[in-house]
């Protein structure tokens, strides 16, 4: 029986969407150039524009410059963009998920990150006057400082299990060891969170402007990940690369869905509100 996987029309499938992909990835990302304001920060306004509320309030600035995210979703983004470099080039294949001890400072994290969240949500919701939150008592007064600390820790509970899962699903012969596997890496791993979250709190401008750009960056970057890996297994090419370069097609349908999904979500918001600001509270 002749072997269908190589049949002239499998390989013609396959060139064709070889082709197409990246055509279909320069088309959406030409169409969210013109899409975008005008500008570096512009552009990086319409990644934040996507998945963040960018409320001004609640926002680092930059001199009289609204960061791309809010300061919860800046600490985020940025955390989890720290965190998938840190373990890159600390333990490049590792795909064990976090060890059972590590299970406690994350889920401290997750825990510390739903409690800001929903303590500073009842307070927006009650400054806002809403009678079915005034009762409701909030802990303490919310600031941007606690909202950046628990959207980093967020973030790297983020990057410890999105990077191990990249790896099992892409790599033939991904380590199992885990990638945060002891107390050791997770401290120098916090600390230099730490470093990241004070250098945003600095108000250095010359500082501020390339963590703003790398904040919005993050976004498509954690965006095309998960989607090239339901591409990968969608196409059940599960554990056959060796190298990252192998992975440009799945990679690239990830990244033509990521940046899809932001142009459609920055047009539908736009519709709604009319300004590429944040939600309006009044």
């Amino acid at each position: 029986m002749k072997d269908m996987n190589h049949s002239p029309v499998r390989a013609n499938a396959i060139r064709v969407t070889k082709g197409l992909v990246p055509l279909a990835a320069i088309l959406v990302f030409i169409g969210f150039l013109m899409l975008a304001p005008a500008g570096l920060m512009g552009k990086a306004d319409a990644f934040g524009y996507a998945v963040c509320h960018r409320i001004d309030v609640r926002s680092f600035q930059i001199g009289t410059r609204q960061f791309p995210l809010c300061a919860r979703c800046s600490g985020m983004f940025l955390g989890a963009l720290l965190g998938l470099v840190f373990f890159t080039l600390t333990s490049p294949k590792r795909a064990g998920m976090p060890s059972k001890v590590m299970f406690i400072p994350l889920g401290l994290m997750v825990l510390a990150f739903a409690v800001d969240g929903v303590n500073s949500y009842l307070t927006l919701m009650q400054g806002l006057g809403t009678s079915f939150f005034s009762a409701i008592p909030t802990l303490y007064e919310p600031n941007n400082t606690l909202r950046l600390l628990t959207g980093t820790g967020m973030g790297l509970v983020i990057a410890a299990v999105l990077f191990p899962a990249f790896n099992q699903t892409l790599w033939e012969d991904w380590d199992k060891r885990p990638s945060l596997g002891n107390w050791r890496t997770f401290g120098l791993l916090l600390v230099l969170a730490l470093i990241m979250d004070l250098l945003v709190l600095s108000d250095a401008v010359f500082v501020l402007y390339p963590l703003a750009i790398l904040s919005a960056l993050a976004v498509p970057l954690l965006l095309t990940m998960v989607y090239g890996l339901f591409a990968v297994m969608a196409t059940r090419k599960d554990n056959t690369y060796g190298r990252l370069p192998q992975a440009w097609l799945p990679l690239t349908a990830g990244f033509t869905i990521a940046m899809l999904q932001i142009v459609i979500f920055d047009i539908l918001r736009f519709a709604i509100t009319g300004t590429w600001g944040g939600f309006p509270l009044g």
